[in-house]
């Protein structure tokens, strides 16, 4: 996991060598399909990808983007009427036998079928109308890093091809440095409150959200940590009220309209005493966050849409770290295979 991690700068260079063209072909092509809505179909660390594909979507192209549920189609049977739409099947292995059923289902009732995928040869693959390869190569560690890593730069890369967004474009072309510059990040501080919790919140709000959720996930597969992920807004209808000592919080925070907000949980719940982590901050927000009392953790200064690629990586070298120091191998985690299929 740690390797693989490391090296996800890689695979984003790769798709910038190789499918530069083929992605401008497919937002050409979805500029011209215009599409009514947009359906993601994933499950576990993919589908955190979706979940900030949705906001990706929604904040620069202005079109609906909602998650397919795959058991209407793979167990209940139903379709659905999906003519305009645009389905994007993620997935790192392209095997799963819902998320076939799901894509099988979708076309038959009229959606464009885009799959990003880790596996050339997969079936997934086969199915798609149209299809993005992340590039991330072999990956042996059940817990999915690099290739979760290349499916949000690739998503990026999507939109902006889709949008005609140049800046956009600009802020993948210096991804693969500043991810190498990010590994190089100290988030040790986070250490001692994490070793011996039971509980954990993570929190990030619009494009930080699938962060938070793929950091809370890793947390659980990998260092047996009972980990949850919240926006920061709905944090406080209801969740809000478990927060105390020995449950810490590690927040993330983007550049953007959100940062504000959760700048200020941080700073209210470490005055209650709640041990935050806190990762993404400007300068300014920084400093009152750990005048508050805030572990504020190192980050590099990127845009909006880029930040969520780097603080999951920073925080996938945390959890690495984290799971050995709590007796973990996370490499194997217990229980779990690296393909899962589901009906």
């Amino acid at each position: 996991m740690f390797r693989e991690a490391a090296c996800a700068s890689d695979a984003v260079r790769a798709q910038l060598q190789y499918d530069t063209a083929a992605i401008a072909a497919i937002g050409a092509e979805v500029r011209r399909l215009a599409p009514r809505a947009v359906i993601t179909c994933a499950r576990g660390s993919s589908d955190h990808a979706a979940t900030y594909a949705k906001y990706l979507i929604e904040t620069r192209a202005g079109v609906l983007t909602a998650s397919a549920a795959p058991s209407v189609s793979s167990v209940y049977g139903v379709s659905q009427d999906l003519r305009g739409c645009l389905f994007i099947a993620i997935s790192q292995s392209g095997r799963s036998p819902d998320l076939l059923a799901s894509v099988a289902s979708a076309k038959s009732a009229g959606a464009t079928v885009l799959a990003l995928c880790n596996s050339p040869d997969a079936p997934l693959v086969s199915a798609a109308d149209l299809v993005i390869q992340l590039r991330a190569g072999v990956e042996t560690s059940v817990a999915a890093t690099k290739s979760y890593l290349a499916t949000l730069a690739a998503l990026i890369r999507l939109i902006a091809a889709w949008t005609q967004d140049t800046a956009l474009e600009s802020a993948v072309e210096n991804l693969p440095v500043q991810m190498d510059q990010t590994w190089a990040l100290d988030w040790s501080a986070a250490l001692p409150p994490l070793r011996l919790a039971e509980h954990l919140y993570v929190v990030g709000r619009g494009l930080g959200l699938g962060a938070a959720q793929e950091a809370a996930l890793k947390c659980k597969e990998t260092c047996g940590l009972h980990a949850e992920a919240f926006s920061s807004a709905e944090l406080r209808h209801g969740p809000y009220t478990l927060l105390g000592e020995g449950f810490p919080a590690l927040l993330f925070a983007q550049r953007d309209a959100t940062a504000s907000g959760v700048e200020a949980l941080a700073c209210e719940l470490s005055r209650r005493g709640v041990a935050v982590m806190i990762a993404g901050l400007q300068d300014a927000q920084a400093q009152d966050a750990r005048s508050a009392g805030a572990i504020v953790l190192p980050s590099i200064a990127t845009t909006a849409e880029v930040a969520p690629i780097l603080l999951v990586q920073s925080a996938y070298r945390l959890i690495a770290t984290l799971a050995v120091r709590r007796g973990f191998d996370p490499d194997r985690p217990a229980h779990l295979r690296k393909v899962t299929e589901t009906v």
